[in-house]
């Protein structure tokens, strides 16, 4: 239990921090005037490539940054706890990938701003793992996954105005394709669990318009 308790809090705090990034830079803007998004993407410009670096750290308003805290939170929590020694790796992934894909292909006008695209690539990493490592714990975790955030699917198309589905359409594919790339690798929590003997007696988730995501 020790250990577990351990575990639980170190998948806590990376993405605690990530959020107290993203709440500093919003503060940050409020306190001194400043709107960052023109450091989002502005695909296939050249000062549009600094959102491939910054574009997740910045939010439209707080009801865009709240939206996203919780499941950053919750979803960052999982990743690190079930896959720890490559969650890093994982969120690198679905960090970069999407902004960069976004640069290239996003169509119409405005800046791409906010973290969803790493929302998406959460969930789809945490579901395609469950069915590329056909490891029962790793399938249970992905149909929780699925039931809790699978209504995220409707966000990569083009439905709403000023809501970059790109943006979740190259996280979510961003995702799946880590959770491809890392299926044999980083499942040491769960494939621990599997392998614990059971206790004698015991029965056995270039413009102004911004496109938020």
């Amino acid at each position: 239990m020790e250990v577990e308790r351990r575990s639980f809090y170190q998948s806590f705090l990376f993405p605690f921090i990530y959020l107290m990034v993203l709440w500093g830079v919003k503060v940050f803007e409020l306190r001194y005037g400043y709107d960052l998004s023109r450091f989002g993407i502005f695909p296939r410009t050249f000062m549009g490539l600094t959102g491939v670096f910054f574009a997740p750290l910045i939010h439209g308003d707080f009801n865009h940054l709240i939206s996203n805290s919780f499941p950053l939170l919750i979803l960052g929590m999982a990743m690190f706890f079930f896959y720890r020694t490559i969650a890093f790796e994982i969120f690198l992934w679905i960090y970069f990938l999407p902004n960069i894909w976004v640069w290239i292909s996003a169509v119409g006008q405005g800046y791409h701003i906010g973290s969803s695209g790493i929302i998406y690539g959460a969930v789809s990493f945490l579901f395609f793992s469950g069915i590329f490592r056909k490891n029962q714990k790793s399938m249970i975790l992905a149909l929780i996954i699925i039931f809790i955030y699978g209504s995220l699917v409707w966000g990569i198309f083009p439905f709403t105005r000023g809501v970059s589905w790109e943006t979740h359409f190259f996280g979510s594919l961003s995702g799946g394709l880590a959770a491809y790339f890392y299926r044999k690798t980083g499942e040491e929590y769960l494939k621990s669990k599997e392998k614990e003997p059971e206790a004698p007696g015991n029965d056995s988730l270039i413009g102004e318009e911004h496109n938020e995501s």
